[in-house]
This record gives structure tokens, sequence and C-alpha cells, in this order.
């Protein structure tokens, strides 16, 4: 099909083990899923329904990648999370059906200028410029499902230039992947292709120009990434 001007690269992730990479469609997150976070960030964790932000597709780099320091900001912060890749999509599914629709598991980072993430919740505005900003959604390789499982438990980490910033495990979310995915999917259709970046541990912290994050998850391929130079 012609069109009027040339259409967007896809944005595609490395898959461990395969050649072929993994389209990214969409890319939901889902915001204070882990107590000590929710609480280092001023909020109750009870167990209330999740809720969700999106980044766009663009934002995802891959492993590996140098991000520049975004503009607008003197406040970026990292987030270290389990993404969950969709192979197959549906509305209004079950949790008990909710794996039979995850292609695999990578580690990501939420980036996030925090300082307008501030402004935006003093005035009740979206949070789009503070979570929605170029290359502000790092994804390392996929791992398929088929061949590591489901995780539900292991040690969740993020250091910055070797120094532990981040700790947690994925035992400690408040809402599961499954259940994730069931919430979300009333909310919309989800579609293979789909990420969801499903929240952080505790311990979010301010990144500099020159500084080196390394983002493991127990099982999962290691995701590194640079702060560049403000682009």
């Amino acid at each position: 099909m012609d069109t009027v001007i040339p259409p967007p690269e896809p944005v595609l992730l490395r898959v461990a083990g395969e050649t072929r990479r993994f389209p990214v469609r969409r890319v939901y997150c889902v915001g204070r899923n882990y107590a000590a976070h929710t609480r280092e960030m001023g909020a109750d964790p009870g167990r209330e329904p999740p809720f969700f932000f999106m980044k766009p597709a663009d934002a995802v780099v891959g492993n590996g990648a140098c991000v520049p320091y975004p503009p607008a900001t003197a406040d970026l912060h990292h987030e270290v999370e389990l993404v969950v890749a969709l192979g197959t999509g549906g509305a209004d599914i079950a949790p008990e059906a909710a794996r039979d629709h995850i292609y695999g598991y990578a580690v990501g980072i939420d980036l996030t200028r925090r300082d307008l993430q501030q402004v935006a919740k003093d005035r009740a505005r979206p949070w789009d410029t503070a979570k929605g900003f170029d290359n502000a959604a790092p994804c390392g390789d996929i791992e398929p499902a088929a061949k590591i499982g489901h995780p539900t438990r292991g040690a969740i980490s993020l250091s910055v230039d070797g120094h532990p910033r981040q700790r947690g495990d994925l035992a400690d979310m408040i809402w599961p992947v499954p259940e994730i995915i069931a919430h979300l999917s009333r909310l919309f259709t989800l579609h293979a292709g789909d990420l969801i970046y499903t929240g952080t541990p505790a311990g979010v912290g301010a990144l500099r120009p020159g500084d080196r994050l390394d983002a493991t998850i127990d099982g999962l391929a290691a995701l590194s990434l640079t702060v560049g130079e403000a682009g």
C-alpha cells in the first residue's frame, strides 16, 4: 500500500535463542505494584485495584542501548520491572487463562522524569510527559515461557555503576501477573505484541549522564544500558 509519508520502522526486540524478533505493539505499565515502593512514593500500599499508564511503542530500546539524558528534567529515575510479552490477546481474560496468552518475559526499566511526574500529581494531570518520552522503556531480550515457565518469585535488582540501588522479589507483587492481565483486559482488548511492565520494588533513584545501569531478574537475560549526555 502506498503511503503519503514513509511508515515508521517496526519496533523489534531480541528473543533469547532465536534469530526472529518480537514485534512490539503497545506498552502498558502497572503503577505501585510493590508495597515498599508504594510507601517510598508516599502512598498507601493497600490492595486497591491496579491502575495503568502507557508508553509509546517506539520508547522501547533494547539491551546495551545508550539512552540520552532526556530534556525538560533534572530528576531522571530508574525503575526495574518484570516485563510480560503477550503472544496472543483477547478481552475479559480470566486470571486462570491469562498465562495461555504469554509469549515470554524480560527485564525492563521504566525511566521516569520524576519532577514532571510530581507536577502532574500535584495538578491532577496525566503522566504522559513523565513516563512516555523517547527511550523511556528499555527492555532486555525476551525469554520464551515455553522454555523457562512462568516466574512467580525470584530476585529482581538494579545497580548503578556497580552500586546496588533496588532489590526485591517477584513474590512481593501486590497484583501477580495473571491478575494484572485479567484487569487490563477489562479495559483494553489485548493483542499479540503487547508488553506489560509490572511495577518496581523500592529503591528508585536519580540518574546522571555517564551512569551504567545493570538490571537483573533470576532466570532472565540481564539488561544493561548507559545514560548519555543530554540529546
